[in-house]
């Protein structure tokens, strides 16, 4: 036996076999170490060289018992594979661990296209060893190529095409794209497609080819994350509303809301982009920071808009049909109006500026009231405005907010049923905090107008009510200075008969200012 196996040993270890061995083993552990989301691939790959290994050494045997032509080619045969086995570690070293090190990520085509061509040179040398003639060979397969090339055209344009993407970086993992009716974020390019996976969770696969033919968009991608991207919203409003206005009450309402993944510069913009049967038809602008949520982040701004429209008393236009209606009958209509002027009532007697006004006062304000909605994040009262209204809130939550030197603090939150803004109404003074809906909110709002016609009426409403206003100021004295008994009492007197002033002065009632 050992006269076959000492033969056999020096057919199969040669001069350059303990470096090689080495080099593989070395390569091997590195990247064992470094890249455990490799390790498969690392063991597939040492398991052929040692299978090639094995297999050399069989061919030293086939050697030593007088089969060296067999050897030969059985040599030759195992010495491609452990190269190409080795050539595949190097790969993978050069690719995952030494250029990620040095900071560079070349597309994982590259690196399939180097580590081929490393494949094509190693078996031309171990040709050119072998004794082959590569000019025969060169002439023979470029007519072979030729012939190759015509009959896989569209299978070699997909793998150009991923080519190509890949080298000047059109496209790549991570970004969102938008090819035809497909949007969704890339996943992975390989030779033949690139795959893009959607929203609903959908894996599309789109050829190459395909994408080098035809125009895609590149929506954003993780080396422009602060990149926004501009939006439409449609809808359709009746001519009876002027554009100017439509405009006006959307722009203010969508800038001045805090809506997620909303970018406020560039700022939201409203157009009457053209003219429908019987609507003007609108578009909202706006610029999205993260695409991902673009339905949701459109829902937000839709509820917006709607909100805003109908605070202005503007409809959204319905389609128009010609069709013949039976009149509805005025016992109905009477009804859900005496339901609606209900619900106002229910809202006015708990509202404590109103302690003293009589049934039929009540009934007369509350059919001043404007029902006027808001969206969550709406700013419905600004700190420093002129607005001689008060609101109800009737549904919903809204905080109130002070602006002080240039930074905000949050006072309070208001629960539904309060009340707030009586002073601009009762004195035209301007907002003293800005209030915002923290959800979708529902008010009632009464207007100077609506209002002025009971209190000249009946000018002693106007004591009881400054009487309340003075409490109200003296709720907040827990945010100043502590008073004591005394100068609260003179305060509260000094309060008391400068709101009494201001409102005889603002509704024009005469008597002492």
């Amino acid at each position: 036996m050992n006269e076959l196996l000492q033969p056999a040993w020096a057919f199969f270890w040669r001069e350059e076999s303990p470096y090689v061995v080495s080099a593989a083993l070395v390569l091997a552990v590195l990247i064992w170490s470094l890249r455990p989301a490799d390790r498969r691939s690392v063991g597939y790959t040492l398991g052929l060289f040692m299978i090639c290994l094995a297999g050399q050494f069989a061919a030293g045997m086939l050697d030593a018992r007088g089969l060296s032509a067999g050897a030969a080619a059985a040599h030759e045969l195992f010495v491609v594979g452990s190269g190409v086995a080795l050539i595949r570690l190097a790969g993978l070293c050069l690719f995952r661990v030494l250029l990620p090190a040095a900071g560079l990520r070349p597309p994982r085509i590259v690196e399939d296209l180097v580590v081929i061509l490393a494949y094509v040179g190693f078996a031309l040398v171990r040709m050119r060893l072998a004794g082959v003639d590569l000019s025969g060979i060169v002439a023979t397969s470029a007519v072979i190529t030729a012939v190759v090339a015509f009959s896989m055209q569209d299978t070699l344009g997909n793998i150009l095409g991923g080519l190509a993407l890949q080298l000047d970086s059109s496209i790549e993992v991570g970004d969102w794209v938008k090819v035809d009716d497909v949007s969704g974020r890339v996943v992975d390019i390989r030779w033949r497609h690139t795959a893009i996976e959607t929203r609903n969770g959908e894996t599309i696969v789109v050829p190459n080819s395909l994408l080098m033919k035809s125009k895609f968009t590149v929506i954003w991608s993780p080396e422009q994350a602060t990149q926004t991207w501009r939006r439409w919203i449609w809808f359709n409003v009746d001519y009876s509303a002027q554009p100017a206005r439509v405009i006006q009450a959307v722009e203010q309402a969508v800038a001045s809301a805090d809506i997620p993944n909303v970018s406020r510069m560039p700022p939201p913009n409203c157009v009457l982009m053209e003219f429908g049967p019987s609507y003007g038809r609108y578009a909202l602008r706006y610029w999205m920071i993260d695409p991902r949520p673009d339905d949701p982040t459109d829902s937000a701004v839709r509820s917006h808009v709607l909100a805003a429209l109908q605070r202005a008393g503007i409809r959204i236009a319905e389609p128009e049909y010609s069709v013949h209606m039976i009149k509805e009958n005025e016992a109905h209509r009477a009804e859900v109006h005496a339901r609606e002027i209900g619900r106002r009532l229910r809202a006015l007697r708990d509202v404590g500026i109103f302690a003293a006004f009589s049934e039929e006062e009540l009934k007369a304000l509350a059919d001043r009231l404007v029902y006027a909605p808001f969206a969550r994040g709406d700013v419905i009262t600004r700190q420093g405005m002129l607005a001689h209204w008060l609101y109800i809130l009737v549904e919903g939550e809204a905080e109130v907010w002070i602006e002080q030197a240039g930074a905000r603090r949050l006072l309070t939150t208001l629960p539904a049923g309060s009340v707030f803004g009586e002073m601009g109404m009762l004195t035209g003074e301007p907002r003293r905090a800005t209030v915002a809906a923290k959800s979708e909110v529902e008010c009632y709002r009464l207007d100077k107008a609506g209002f002025e016609d009971i209190i000249r009426s009946r000018p002693a409403i106007a004591e009881d009510m400054a009487a309340i206003l003075t409490e109200r100021n003296m709720q907040l004295a827990d945010a100043q200075e502590a008073l004591g008994a005394e100068a609260e009492a003179r305060e509260k007197r000094r309060q008391h008969a400068s709101l009494l002033g201001k409102m005889r002065t603002f509704f024009g009632l005469g008597g002492p200012a």
